[in-house]
């Protein structure tokens, strides 16, 4: 990496370190005196709002055509459908042992420390009703109509990875049917006459060259924009939901540094044959943009730009996995869900058995894959695993107040468990290269 990416990936660290303090410190002097948050309101909404949502949006507007071209590229530049069949394998294999692990992580944490139990009843109604609002907008958009049987279970499904109007499903920001496409366009170009193939390749790559451009512009806002988006949560919230929720947010966060800096770099060493401290240190670019933009989606164009530049991943990999895993990878997700549900089941009083605990593992390893990737997406489908297990979805509105600061978190373990797995992809493919040659 040039001394000068790392020098502005150190200016939007400070910046949202500065943005943070800003925002803790504003709420405080503003407590107790509502013509001055009335008027920290309006400077949020009109200032801090409006310059953070110029860089989120420069960000967003690139995904479409990134994950398009780098994933069709990615599969053509293969050529042999062997390899992308092995390709495919190995990282969905990589995925799934990294979600339930996360899940796991995080019921085992609720399980021993149990910040549920004893949750104080006027705190708990008082949380429900201030949120009210949020959790109905959650289980409007959790509450789509499925039909009866199987039928309307393999419906469901066919949607949800071949839609009939796949321009409606991009408009929608559906990435799975987006995805699909790309490899099936891939794997397509793989058997047009090699010519043809390279002049659709060229295109393509100009597009990604493009759009990697277009996250430099976007980049140059960053520290600012950085600034006004972790300034508007901290400014709003302050501390006092952190003091209501403490244990429960330290347990969460426990568990996502246990993900970062204890199993990660487990399978960097001794998996991926990396070294640790290293890697993650040269990813330290796309752990910042993860927390200041909460969208696994939203990272992605960083994520494959440091991913070729920093960490020594080549195009072919990167372009198929982290688009890939911003999709259906993710692990603090697992983590974060399974924590919540039995969070809530011990704050409602309902004892999970072992089996359904287990249960609970492997919904927030399923729902994970059907998670947006942008702020808060995945609120919907844990309502959905609530109810399964018999806890009230609406006891959802309990958490909402932290779960910014907790979803800055748990997208930084969702990209960097797809980082790691880039890694791991990348030793294995060398390695059979070398010996294929």
């Amino acid at each position: 990496m040039s001394a000068q990416s790392d020098s502005s990936h150190w200016r939007i660290l400070g910046g949202l370190l500065a943005g943070a303090v800003t925002g803790i410190v504003v709420n405080l002097l503003v407590a107790g005196n509502d013509g001055a948050k009335e008027t920290l309101n309006l400077l949020i909404d009109t200032v801090a709002h409006p310059v953070g949502q110029v860089f989120l949006r420069m960000l967003f507007i690139v995904v479409v055509p990134l994950v398009f071209a780098s994933l069709a590229s990615g599969v053509a530049s293969l050529g042999d459908l062997t390899k992308l069949g092995k390709l495919g394998g190995r990282t969905l294999a990589f995925f799934l042992v990294t979600s339930v692990v996360a899940a796991t992580v995080g019921l085992f944490l609720l399980n021993v420390f149990r910040p549920g139990d004893g949750f104080d009843a006027g705190a708990r109604e008082t949380l429900m009703q201030t949120f009210a609002t949020q959790t109905t907008e959650l289980q409007s958009r959790s509450g789509t109509a499925v039909a009866p049987g199987a039928l309307g279970v393999v419906n469901q499904l066919l949607d949800m990875f071949i839609p009939r109007n796949i321009t409606r499903a991009i408009v929608d920001m559906q990435m799975i049917p987006l995805i699909v496409f790309s490899l099936l366009l891939g794997s397509a170009l793989t058997k047009v006459q090699a010519e043809r193939r390279q002049v659709m390749m060229t295109w393509l790559d100009a597009l990604t060259e493009s759009m990697t451009m277009i996250v430099g512009f976007a980049m140059k806002l960053a520290p600012a924009a950085v600034f006004c988006l972790i300034f508007a949560v901290t400014a709003r919230f302050g501390l006092d939901l952190l003091q209501k929720l403490g244990l429960y947010v330290v347990l969460i966060l426990t568990g996502y540094a246990f993900q970062l800096f204890v199993f990660y770099p487990f399978l960097l060493k001794f998996v991926a044959k990396r070294d640790p401290v290293q890697y993650l240190r040269d990813a330290m670019p796309i752990m910042i943009t993860a927390f200041s933009l909460s969208s696994s989606n939203g990272t992605l164009p960083t994520s494959i730009r440091v991913s070729e530049t920093a960490l020594g991943i080549r195009p072919r990999v990167a372009s198929f996995v982290l688009p890939l895993g911003a999709t259906m990878n993710m692990n603090g997700t697992a983590l974060f869900e399974g924590a919540v549900v039995l969070f809530l089941a011990q704050v409602f009083g309902v004892d999970l058995s072992i089996g359904q605990q287990v249960l609970v593992v492997a919904l927030c390893v399923i729902s994970a894959v059907g998670v947006s990737g942008v702020p808060a997406g995945s609120l919907p489908l844990l309502m959905i695993v609530l109810a399964q297990v018999g806890v009230p979805p609406d006891g959802i509105a309990i958490i909402l107040g932290v779960d910014r600061i907790l979803d800055m978190g748990r997208t930084v373990i969702n990209v960097m468990g797809d980082v790691v797995c880039a890694g791991y992809i990348e030793t294995v493919e060398r390695r059979e290269d070398l010996a294929a040659s």
